[in-house]
């Protein structure tokens, strides 16, 4: 397994912009707009990580705009820790043995959701190619909230 990401929710992207680049010395690696979802997806790297946050795309941490207004409260500014696993099946499969409510299951083969005993939510991606699609994952349906 291997850290990817942190994501931190944003209202101002000039703002934190502003901060985490212009005075903790962050630096933009990459930008995504997303229409459909009305977001915009900002991956900061430290300068000693930007060679590898170029090529791993790791470790970053993940600006997440909404173009909607929301007041986050409670912590819902804290998205959540995101890993890269060799075989996502196959860990989501060990966590669901041991207890684990998997949120967001794997349908797709690439990504899915689960939550900390402290209720902090954990992104896991396959790594490379998404699998094939496969049972029970496929045609699960989502166990809660992520």
């Amino acid at each position: 397994m291997r850290y990817l990401h942190t994501m931190v929710r944003i209202q101002d992207v000039d703002a934190s912009l502003h901060f985490y680049c212009d005075l903790l010395g962050l630096r933009e690696m990459r930008r995504v707009d997303n229409d459909k979802g009305r977001f915009t997806l900002i991956f900061l790297a430290a300068p000693h990580d930007e060679v590898r946050s170029s090529s791993e795309r790791a470790p970053e941490l993940e600006l997440t705009w909404n173009w909607d207004p929301e007041t986050y409260s409670g912590g819902r500014n804290f998205g959540h820790l995101a890993y890269e696993t060799d075989d996502i099946y196959a860990l989501c499969q060990r966590l669901m043995d041991d207890g684990v409510v998997i949120n967001r299951p794997p349908r797709d083969g690439h990504m899915a959701f689960v939550k900390s005993p402290d209720g902090i939510s954990i992104e896991l991606l396959q790594k490379g190619e998404a699998l094939a699609p496969a049972e029970p994952w496929s045609s699960m349906e989502n166990q809660g909230s992520w």
